[in-house]
């Protein structure tokens, strides 16, 4: 009887990124924060970032995972450290919810707009395809990304408002 591979399981928190190879799976939480999925087909080898903020706005010598331009530099340098490309590598975008929909105003943009702004920005200057997105609407989303396949598993969940109830619920 075949051994079954031991899969090893990563949770990142705000500002973290990982990047690894096969028989690895990937999980996060993301509200307005967003995720980059990163994944080799070829190689199976693949990662993800989950950054809260688009950029800091100044230059620095410690890149923080925080911020999307810097975790994207750092999940790119770890691609090129295992002799691969980051354009050899198909690109997926994750979150930017609005978690308080009741205190958005109407004309301006709330910070997962600009979380994913920045995020398709960054996979278009590093010529990155972007396989898919799941991006916007309300509440938070449970990732988890499979890199020996490239799979992702994605649950979206709506916000609780003040009493209780997810949003468009009624109390009974």
């Amino acid at each position: 009887m075949p051994k079954r591979a031991v899969i090893t399981e990563v949770y990142l928190q705000p500002s973290g990124y990982y990047f690894g190879g096969p028989n690895t799976r990937v999980r996060t939480l993301l509200g307005s924060c967003v995720s980059i999925v990163l994944w080799h087909p070829d190689a199976h080898l693949g990662g993800m970032c989950h950054f809260m903020l688009p950029t800091r706005g100044q230059p620095t010598d410690k890149p923080d995972g925080r911020y999307g331009d810097e975790a994207m530099s750092l999940l790119c340098d770890a691609i090129r450290l295992s002799g691969t490309s980051p354009s050899d590598y198909q690109g997926r975008l994750f979150g930017g919810g609005q978690m308080f929909p009741e205190l958005a105003h109407p004309r301006r943009q709330h910070v997962g707009q600009h979380n994913v702004a920045m995020a398709r920005r960054l996979l278009a200057e590093r010529n990155i395809g972007c396989h898919g997105e799941h991006v916007g609407g309300i509440g938070h989303r449970n990732l988890i990304f499979d890199i020996w396949s490239g799979q992702i598993a994605l649950k979206q969940s709506l916000p609780l408002n003040a009493s209780g109830l997810r949003a468009g619920q009624q109390s009974q």
